[in-house]
This record gives structure tokens, C-alpha cells and sequence, in this order.
């Protein structure tokens, strides 16, 4: 069967329209980018509300207005922080800070600093749970996740669960779905609950880090280190199909205006186009991204995906060396 034909049977089956592009999948172009400063980088996320990109970096946070381009080198300064995710309608944002062990939120357009709440040793992701609205803090080092409640700016909770815990995602009704890096399993769990409710492998998946759900047809889609990507059925942790990427991938993103995941991958400077749909996926393109991009964020609205990104020196054995001052964002539109 075709990809057209699986897409064209699971929206006969799900009760919707095939997406236009059924035929010939949407691509992405690269478009713009914005120099910023030095330094590494880890998670970005986009906030559609006020159309600002935030990026975690190694002694900080960088913002981007993507309306008008300006990037705040600086938003706020803090040692190695992970994830910078807008909250309490984008005029705070919550920053995970490894350096402390500590989730702060800050105000969104100053940085002025309100909070400093004490998470697990090694805070990493974090996302807003939507069924709960709680913040969500993601422990790399086995400490399991912390609840915040962003209005009040306390820890309201905790979720012990093992692990190194990578990337989450949500499927809007409670459910939380998070890679586990050191044991090559996703996490699920009952956000309302507060509790852990199934462990589901990931066979021959290698350091899992991002992780998407599609919720037409509610497919995880699990990116590892050893150039796959993994889709599991997201109510019973079926394996459903198991695909090639390239190496050094690092998130995955959902575009709800194509049906697609998006994967890139650093070490070929690739970004994975994958079609879902009800009983299996498919790598549809391999479009150019940038060497050394292996996360990013997706505007919801337009599909743009923000890359961040830097020239490097080769270093053979281990991670490449950022050239000083190549720091930049680039922006990939949809190019039909």
C-alpha cells in the first residue's frame, strides 16, 4: 500500500479528510536565520501566544521575536540550564537550571526572577501538562518528576519514577508519555493522578531522547541515538513500525498542520519528515537542516521549525566544538 492510500484509509477510518498533500508529502526550506551568542544550547520552545522563541542555553536563556527578529542574547542569566517553556499565558517563563537542581520562573519580556523552586539533582526537560495545567519538571539523573503549579509558583507534588528521563509528551487528557534514556522505555503517566501507570519498551532503541505523540492516529514516535526511530501504539505500547534516521537526534516535534514528526539529526544535518497514520508511519524526506541541529521548536500556526545551530570543529570520539561566534537560529518553512 502507498502512502497516499495508508493516508487516504485512515481518515476514512478516523471519520476525516486526507490532508491535501496526501500525494506528495510537504516540504521544509530554510528561510532565515538570526546570529546570537556563544555557547551551547538544549531544548527551545516556542510560545504561539506571543510568537517568541525561547532556548536554553549554557549560561542562560535566548530569546527570539520571530515577528520582528530581535533576539535577547540574555533574557536571564543562569548557569546550564535544559528547558525554557513559556507558562501563565507566556507573560512567565519556567527554566530548568541543573546547576541547582532547581526549576525558576522569571517574567517572560524581563527576566526579573520570581521564583527558585528545588527539583531533582539533574532537571531537564519540562513541559505545562494541558488536563492539569501543572508544570512538569523532568529528572535526568532518577529523580523522578516535580509538580509545579505555575500561578502560585510552588511545588505542589512529585512522581517517582526511575530513570534518566528525556523528552515528554502530552495527549491533551491527562496522559504523559516520557522517554527513559538509561533504560530504552517510555514512562507513562496519569497526570491527574500523580502517578506512574505503564512502562513500555523500546526494543533496539539506544538512548531514547525526543519524543512526539500524534493524536489522529495516537502514535508515540521515539527518536535513538543508534539512527531509529521507534512508533509505538500510545494505549498499549504496541511496537508499530521501526524506521532509519540519522545519528545524533536529540527532539521530536508534532506538526498538527501536515500530520508529520519532525526528527533532525546532528550528525548529518538532516531533519526527518515522518508521515503517521492509523497502523503505521513512513520517513517521507530528508530535508537539509544544519549540521549540528539536533532540537529545535515548531511555530503550530505556520509550521515554521526554529533550529539552533553553530559551526564546528571536528572532534574525533567525541561531541564537535562550537566555533566561536556562529551561534545562529534558522528558520525552516514549508515550501508548498
Amino acid at each position: 500500500m502507498t502512502l497516499r492510500s495508508h493516508l487516504m484509509a485512515a481518515a476514512a477510518l478516523l471519520g476525516l479528510v486526507a490532508p491535501a498533500w496526501a500525494a506528495e508529502p510537504p516540504a521544509l526550506a530554510l528561510t532565515r536565520q538570526w546570529a546570537g551568542p556563544d555557547g551551547g544550547w538544549d531544548f527551545s520552545s516556542f510560545d504561539p501566544v506571543r510568537g517568541r522563541l525561547y532556548v536554553a542555553r549554557t549560561d542562560g536563556v535566548t530569546a527570539l521575536d520571530a515577528a520582528s527578529g530581535q533576539v535577547t542574547d540574555h533574557l536571564l542569566t543562569a548557569s546550564r540550564t535544559h528547558a525554557a517553556v513559556p507558562i501563565n499565558g507566556g507573560e512567565e517563563i519556567l527554566v530548568t537550571v541543573t546547576s541547582s537542581g532547581s526549576a525558576i520562573i522569571a517574567n517572560a519580556t524581563t527576566g526579573a526572577l520570581r521564583a527558585s523552586l528545588p527539583t531533582g539533582k539533574k532537571p531537564d526537560a519540562a513541559m505545562v501538562e494541558p488536563a492539569t495545567g501543572l508544570a512538569m519538571v523532568f529528572d535526568n539523573a532518577g529523580g523522578g518528576v516535580t509538580l509545579i503549579d505555575p500561578r502560585t509558583a510552588r511545588a505542589v507534588g512529585a512522581i517517582a519514577t526511575p530513570g534518566a528521563l528525556e523528552s515528554p509528551a502530552a495527549d491533551g487528557s491527562g496522559r504523559v508519555f516520557v522517554n527513559v534514556e538509561d533504560l530504552a522505555e517510555v514512562v507513562v503517566l496519569d497526570a491527574p493522578a500523580r502517578r506512574v501507570v505503564a512502562h513500555y519498551p523500546l526494543p533496539g532503541c539506544e538512548s531514547p531522547s525526543g519524543l512526539a505523540y500524534a493524536p489522529g492516529p495516537k502514535l508515540l514516535v521515539s527518536a535513538c541515538a543508534n539512527h531509529k526511530a521507534l512508533v509505538l501504539a500510545a494505549d498499549t505500547g504496541a511496537l508499530v513500525a521501526t524506521l532509519e534516521i540519522g545519528g545524533r537526534p536529540d527532539w521530536a516535534g508534532y506538526d498538527a498542520r501536515t500530520g508529520q514528526v519532525l526528527i533532525p539529526t546532528g550528525e548529518d544535518g538532516l531533519v526527518n519528515l515522518i508521515a503517521v497514520f492509523a497502523k503505521g508511519a513512513e520517513v517521507t524526506a530528508r530535508v537539509a537542516g544544519h549540521v549540528g541541529s539536533r532540537s529545535g521548536a515548531i511555530d503550530p500556526a505556520s509550521g515554521r521549525l526554529f533550529l539552533p545551530s553553530a559551526e564546528f570543529t571536528p572532534n574525533p570520539g567525541g561531541r564537535p566544538t562550537p566555533i566561536p561566534g556562529s551561534f545562529k537560529i534558522l528558520a525552516l518553512d514549508p515550501s508548498r
